[in-house]
């Protein structure tokens, strides 16, 4: 982990050359039992709506998920985006960028994932198909386990593939994407370019994300207060994450 400022009790005030990366699960969403349980409040779609306009369009959601799963649980609403904890992205003017799918690579390891999964009513597999995730959140006493099963398949994969571990769950995917990568990348393109770079996260794969932003002298916004971080800045929970956005959007809101 990138060394960090220590953490600042006082929030840097809004600014409109922002350019704001945001998290979804654990950040702008609560976290479900099962990723496919997960409530997008009524709330979200119009303030990501108000924030965009406030920032000139730098708005970009930053998630493990699927960019098509994304755009389900957003509707109409269309920021840029980054799926699959940067492996793939949606530029602002829509242009999708995405490797070569080698997710045939970890057939071994997607079938060992499902046959521990029916072995075990607690954990449950989500296959995005470029990356593999295992999911314990209904019986955490199941981590060792499955860290024991990914790690061994890890092994045959080679330097190609990555393991990651989240809240309640392991991941693999092609190794050389991560969030941080992605915010360098939408960091050269309008209209994030020219911008300073502020990030709002609150999982261990957040903090690659994070360390960028230190790198970029931008600002790290950590969601929860739960384990040691890269961020220069703390919010206590998903509804404080919504206060404070919602600030931002009002005090930068063209007047007319």
């Amino acid at each position: 982990m990138s060394a960090a400022p220590p953490i600042t009790a006082t929030l840097p005030e809004p600014r409109a050359d922002w350019a704001l990366f945001l998290d979804f699960d654990g950040t702008l969403v609560e976290i479900a039992e099962r990723p496919d349980q997960v409530v997008v409040p009524a709330r979200l779609r119009p303030l990501l709506g108000a924030l965009t306009e406030a920032l000139g369009g730098a708005v970009a959601i930053i998630s493990g998920r699927h960019l098509d799963g994304l755009d389900a649980l957003l509707g109409s609403t269309r920021p840029a985006l980054a799926g699959l904890h940067g492996l793939e992205r949606r530029s602002r003017d829509g242009r999708i960028h995405r490797p070569p799918d080698h997710g045939d690579q970890l057939d071994g390891l997607r079938k060992a994932m499902h046959a521990f999964a029916r072995q075990h009513p607690g954990a449950i597999v989500e296959d995005k198909g470029s990356a593999l995730a295992l999911h314990y959140r209904s019986d955490p006493a199941l981590e060792h386990a499955a860290r024991a099963l990914i790690e061994h398949h890890c092994e045959s994969l080679g330097d190609a593939f990555r393991l990651q571990s989240g809240k309640q769950v392991l991941e693999v995917g092609p190794a050389g994407h991560d969030k941080g990568t992605v915010i360098e990348a939408f960091m050269t393109e309008a209209p994030f370019q020219g911008r300073t770079p502020v990030c709002l996260g609150d999982d261990v794969t957040d903090e690659d994300a994070f360390a960028a932003i230190n790198r970029l002298g931008g600002h790290a916004i950590r969601v929860g207060t739960d384990r040691p971080t890269a961020a220069g800045y703390e919010l206590a929970s998903v509804n404080e994450a919504y206060q404070w956005l919602n600030r931002l959007a009002r005090q930068l809101q063209p007047r007319h």
